[in-house]
């Protein structure tokens, strides 16, 4: 008997490793892509042409995988989380595949919005899965393996990107997709085993509220993300679209209220811990934007590093957010998911108040220190929340809880690119006189060369990016201490 039992734990241990092998290879898919393609930028458009919407590339897949992610949560709810990470794979390989053979620039973007509609599977099953293979007192370790996997993506993704753009050719940045993806789904079809679910009336499943939620989203993240870009904010298309979205909203609330099981359901707002945990991870992903989107250019022009030292300033706090959020279980079995969380976001927001501070223009150690203790702070903020939030749910509302928090970062990351991206403008052109300035910027980059009063411009520009990014940080510390409640409603695993 203790022969065959022990037997059956070997097995079972056995079959979950190869399913955490496989939930990280698909976890990697999703995070390089969105880095790995940004270096090869100039070969695509060298082959395919297109610069004047090359920024589609990412936009549509950024769009395609924000609003997805409520749909997939709630089938994942629904069907379970097999055959939906199945089918986001496949069709995420398969819009890698397409990519890969894309023949103009129209062509590639499109197929760049089919792998978004498989990515944002990809990201909010391996998350739920995640919570589903582990108790509460193991999560920290797969949630700090998937972090481990962001990190490596983000350091690694756009040097891979050169190398093949450079030596092979940059259609191999989709099809090295295909055999990773291929074994990571192969482990999932053999060793992913569900317990079987009581039966019971044949599910109902949303689609007219999966098809207004689509649409709602890709609208109004279309003008959020095309705003001030592709026209002035208070031009015709872009109130058109707000008003539209708008309307559309209305919508979506009037097609929810009815809907049997809704694809976004009322309680994930009306639960005190699951809402504030989603305006405070949506904070997260507008505060990010700071550092990731405007430290290069700073560290490039201000501090006057090559590109790759640039890079390397930016990357550290990929190093540091990991490590502390593998640590951070055991501040929060001390003080709490919400007390460790707040201890995490109160400092994040002191080292982004302190960057205006630095001395001008500095030595690039400075920055990295920030960026450094900043990964550390975010590490000790982001995972005691997701851990938490996904404990105080069952299985059966755990892929919409998990979708839900993902989709407020990835929109609080899109309206922090477009609310920041016109702060930075408006410093920029306040200093320098106007779009005439915006355009000595670009070509000061371009050369390599920056005068001095458009490095203290742009140094100017980036501080108040930070000055902006600290009140993101303040907001979410707000809502933690005033909407969470100081104790998680945990369930029993």
């Amino acid at each position: 008997m203790r022969t065959a039992a022990a037997g059956r734990t070997q097995d079972a241990t056995r079959r979950r490793g190869a399913v955490v092998a496989a939930l990280m290879m698909a976890m990697a898919l999703a995070a390089l892509d969105s880095t790995i393609v940004s270096t090869a930028v100039p070969q695509i458009v060298g082959d395919l042409g297109g610069f004047s919407v090359f920024s589609w590339l990412f936009s549509g897949y950024l769009l395609a995988v924000t609003v997805t992610l409520p749909v997939y949560g709630k089938l994942s709810d629904t069907f379970g989380r097999k055959p939906v990470l199945i089918a986001g794979a496949s069709v995420f390989l398969l819009g890698s595949l397409l990519c890969a053979l894309a023949w103009n620039m129209g062509a590639l973007i499109a197929f760049r919005i089919v792998q978004g509609l498989g990515g944002g599977a990809l990201q909010g099953t391996v998350q739920t899965l995640a919570a589903d293979l582990y108790p509460l007192k193991e999560r920290p370790k797969i949630q700090a393996k998937l972090s481990t996997v962001w990190a490596v993506s983000a350091v690694a993704g756009p040097g891979l990107g050169g190398v093949l753009a450079a030596y092979a050719d940059w259609r191999w940045i989709f099809l090295v997709n295909l055999p990773i993806g291929a074994v990571a789904l192969w482990l999932v079809v053999r060793h992913l085993h569900e317990p079987d679910r009581e039966s019971g009336p044949r599910p109902r499943v949303d689609w007219a509220g999966a098809l207004a939620v689509f649409t709602c989203g890709g609208v109004l993240l279309t003008a959020l993300v095309q705003g001030g870009v592709a026209w002035p904010w208070l031009s015709a298309p872009s109130l058109a679209l707000f008003g539209t979205g708008l309307a559309l909203v209305a919508v979506v609330v009037a097609v929810e209220r009815r809907a049997a099981e809704p694809i976004i359901p009322g309680w994930v707002w009306r639960r005190r811990t699951i809402a504030a945990v989603n305006l405070a991870l949506g904070a997260l992903g507008l505060l990010m934007v700071a550092p990731a989107v405007f430290l290069p250019t700073y560290a490039q022009a201000v501090l006057g590093l090559a590109p790759v030292a640039a890079g390397f300033v930016l990357s550290v706090w990929t190093l540091s957010w990991p490590v502390s959020a593998a640590l951070s279980q055991h501040v929060y079995r001390r003080i709490g998911f919400r007390d460790t969380a707040i201890l995490g976001i109160g400092l994040a927001a002191l080292l982004l108040l302190a960057f205006p501070f630095l001395p001008y223009p500095g030595s690039p150690w400075q920055p990295a220190l920030v960026m450094l203790l900043l990964g550390g702070a975010l590490g000790l903020f982001q995972l005691p929340l997701i851990v938490g939030v996904q404990s105080t749910v069952g299985w059966a509302e755990r892929g919409t809880t998990t979708a839900s928090v993902l989709f407020c970062r990835q929109t609080g990351q899109t309206i922090g690119a477009s609310v920041f991206g016109a702060v930075a403008n408006g410093v920029l052109a306040s200093r320098l006189g106007g779009s005439g300035g915006l355009d000595a910027v670009t070509r000061g980059l371009d050369a390599g060369t920056t005068p001095e009063a458009t490095r203290r411009a742009i140094a100017d520009a980036v501080h108040a990016v930070y000055l902006g990014a600290s009140c993101a940080a303040a907001l979410a510390f707000l809502v933690l201490l005033f909407v969470a409640p100081r104790k998680f409603p945990v369930l029993k695993d």
